[in-house]
């Protein structure tokens, strides 16, 4: 089932069809447009969970919606009506370096809206190999590691190395001119010999978090 609000056509059966809920995403849509189809979703009994929102979206948008949740880092901006699924089993995620932190809050929340517990180990970088290494034990045991990083994006081929779970590798848009805002690491990524590793877009925190917290619900679930 969906609605018509001219600009956009909330789909209220997809949590039916996808075991996730519609998702809106806030980067290029006005506040507006933002306020209405999280208005429209909460009156249909969902829960209305927008992404790549940026502050000043989040203000207007609270300002409207003063119940409305934002969380700055991961640029994501959540009306709740319902309650939200316990969490279960575990995922990890891993980030590279600070700046990649917006990525992997947002891979990070987005898993733990669709009921997984998360595990946040950051700033492990190849850079100081060490920082990982001292850390292993805290994923090791997770379902599913999503891993983000920029630059040369060599941090999932390391963790791919390390331990026997699935890996999803997210490139940043992190790093120096030829980084290519991003390409550098996704081809990196892409050209892994570590088996066991796949990979999403760039700067795609959002579809990592979804991909890992389904694999979390199929190993819990078992």
């Amino acid at each position: 089932m969906t609605d018509d609000l001219h600009f956009a056509k909330p789909d209220y059966a997809r949590q039916q069809r996808c075991g996730v809920p519609e998702v809106i995403y806030g980067a290029g849509k006005t506040a507006s447009q933002i306020v209405a189809i999280m208005r429209a979703l909460n009156d249909a009994g969902q829960n209305a969970f927008a992404t790549r929102v940026t502050p000043e979206q989040a203000a207007a948008v609270r300002a409207e919606l003063p119940d409305a949740v934002y969380r700055a880092e991961a640029r994501i901006l959540t009306r709740d009506v319902i309650p939200l699924p316990p969490r279960t089993g575990k995922i990890a995620v891993l980030c590279a370096g600070t700046s990649d932190l917006p990525v992997a809050e947002e891979a990070a929340v987005t898993a733990e809206r669709l009921g997984a517990t998360v595990e946040r180990v950051y700033d492990v970088g190849v850079a100081g190999l060490h920082r990982l290494l001292s850390r292993v034990e805290r994923f090791a045991d997770a379902c599913a590691i999503i891993v983000v990083a920029g630059m040369e994006g060599a941090l999932p081929s390391v963790v791919g190395g390390l331990i026997d779970k699935p890996v999803i590798a997210v490139p940043t848009s992190v790093g120096y001119g030829a980084s290519f805002n991003g390409l550098a690491a996704l081809l990196g990524m892409l050209n892994t010999c570590a088996a066991g590793v796949t990979v999403v877009n760039i700067d795609n925190g959002f579809g990592a978090g979804v991909a890992a917290a389904r694999i979390n619900h199929g190993a819990t679930a078992s």
